[in-house]
């Protein structure tokens, strides 16, 4: 019994070892070649976890719309957008 708790906690520290030597991913645009309609599936990582994860499909379109939507947020609701030389209080 020893032998089997030994080997079931050496291949969980392995897993985690896996898991986080592997660089995260980045959002990788889509080729410029695609069609608007075609379906690209992403794979995210949950926050706070090594393995969970959620997978999300969009048309190339969506994806698209989404990172412009970030894009116009974070320029427009950033500090140094609000004319006050970048004071937020």
């Amino acid at each position: 019994m020893y032998r089997s708790i030994t080997f079931v906690a050496a291949c969980l520290v392995a897993t985690a070892a896996a898991a986080q030597s592997q660089p995260a991913r980045t959002d990788t645009g889509e080729r410029a070649a695609d069609a608007r309609d075609k379906i690209v599936c992403k794979r995210f990582v949950r926050t706070g976890s090594l393995v969970d994860g959620y997978r999300t499909c969009k048309t190339k379109w969506e994806w698209e719309r989404e990172r412009e939507n970030v894009r116009q947020l974070h320029s427009t609701d950033a500090c140094r957008s609000r004319g006050d030389g970048g004071s937020c209080g």
